[in-house]
């Protein structure tokens, strides 16, 4: 995978993420941790089964018995995204959730930067710092004038990007030292582990169950293609993109949920949600394109090398 088609597939990572906000304000009776629980599970279940197509069960559990401290951190951190996030909608809004995920790529350049030694380029320090004014502008009014559940939700949601920082930066280093590994650095199976982890300790909150059949039927959707399939790309794709870059690119989560929330749940966007999106957007676009540009160079190079 090249450095361009890694930028194009972590968008396509972060649109399918972002789906997951406007699918809960459709579910009837499940509330909470039982969403938890059923998404991670059905999450489980195709991750078992995809693994399965393209590993082979062999070689998964080889991975799992030998794959190393980083690949169950790894799995650990998944769990705590997976469980935090939809716990947290069903605190606050999808806007207050995704405003706090966007503390991501401050914590993880600062955590790339002193566990990996990551050098950042200026132009990604500078689109972190676009991207968070923007979402600061986008959202500052309404968080300081959350209630009391609003708020428990943002402190909810404040574990997944403290736990994403963590995982793009155990991914990181299981490229770099993943020869030495038992299982040759694969982390693919560690959103198996987040999934499995996520359902048990759920399992005990969740009942009693009271999800009709249609809110099951949302919630396998959100943990096959909502979850399982983007993580398993978003795995993929830290092979060529930095953890800063990564998560960079993940701020678009923030924007196509609210555009989804907005579309098919009905809460409108405010005019300042409008302005600073477009200061994100702007950000990335720079980013991405100034990347590219540099991707392709270097790429260039060693062709004619």
């Amino acid at each position: 995978m090249t450095h361009r088609q890694g930028i194009a597939t972590m968008l396509l990572v972060t649109l399918l993420w972002s789906i997951a906000g406007v699918v809960t304000r459709h579910l009837d009776s499940a509330a909470s941790f039982e969403v938890t629980f059923w998404r991670s599970a059905f999450n489980a279940v195709a991750l078992g089964v995809l693994l399965a197509v393209l590993r082979g069960p062999r070689a998964v559990w080889a991975t799992l018995r030998g794959g190393g401290r980083a690949l169950w951190l790894s799995g650990l951190c998944w769990s705590v995204m997976f469980t935090a996030f939809m716990v947290a909608l069903t605190l606050t809004t999808v806007a207050n959730v995704l405003v706090t995920m966007a503390l991501g790529p401050l914590f993880t350049a600062l955590l790339s930067r002193f566990v990996l030694h990551h050098r950042l380029a200026t132009r990604t320090w500078l689109a972190i710092f676009l991207a968070g004014a923007g979402i600061a502008w986008m959202y500052g009014n309404e968080l300081l004038h959350s209630d009391a559940r609003a708020l428990a939700g943002i402190a909810v949601a404040l574990a997944v990007p403290v736990a994403a920082a963590t995982n793009w930066t155990a991914l990181q280093y299981s490229r770099r030292h993943g020869a030495d590994q038992a299982g040759g650095g694969d982390m693919l199976p560690a959103v198996l582990i987040g999934a499995l982890i996520s359902a048990a300790t759920t399992l005990p909150l969740a009942a009693p169950f009271q999800a009709t059949a249609a809110d099951l039927g949302w919630l396998a959707m959100l943990g096959a293609l909502q979850l399982a399939v983007p993580c398993l790309l978003c795995v993929a794709v830290s092979r060529v993109l930095h953890a800063p870059e990564m998560s960079l690119l993940g701020l678009l989560e923030v924007l196509f949920g609210v555009l989804w929330a907005w579309l098919g749940a009905g809460e409108t966007p405010a005019p300042s949600v409008l302005a600073g999106g477009t200061v994100v957007l702007g950000a990335l676009a720079l980013d991405a394109a100034l990347g590219m540009r540099q991707g392709g160079a270097v790429e260039g190079a060693r062709a004619r090398a």
